[in-house]
């Protein structure tokens, strides 16, 4: 896990998925049971808008090579 930003457990996150908390949140890494789920950035922060940019871009990247959309695992599990 990184040392810049905060660590959160999975339970803790979701204690804060009220919409007007998470905007109050900047960044951080989520956990669970000690392991490593994902990152998030709070875009909003960001007035001039290069942190969202950055972000789309990378998630494009990410998109290309692995990984399935919501779509596809909600298809999975109604089977």
């Amino acid at each position: 896990m990184s040392t810049l930003i905060p660590e959160y457990s999975w339970t803790d996150f979701v204690k804060v998925v009220k919409l007007k908390q998470l905007h109050r949140l900047k960044s951080g890494e989520v956990t669970f049971d000690g392991e490593y789920l994902f990152s998030f950035v709070n875009g909003s922060i960001d007035t001039s808008g290069f942190l969202r940019l950055q972000t789309e871009y990378k998630c494009q990247v990410s998109n290309s090579v692995v990984g399935e959309s919501l779509e596809q695992i909600l298809q999975e599990v109604k089977i």
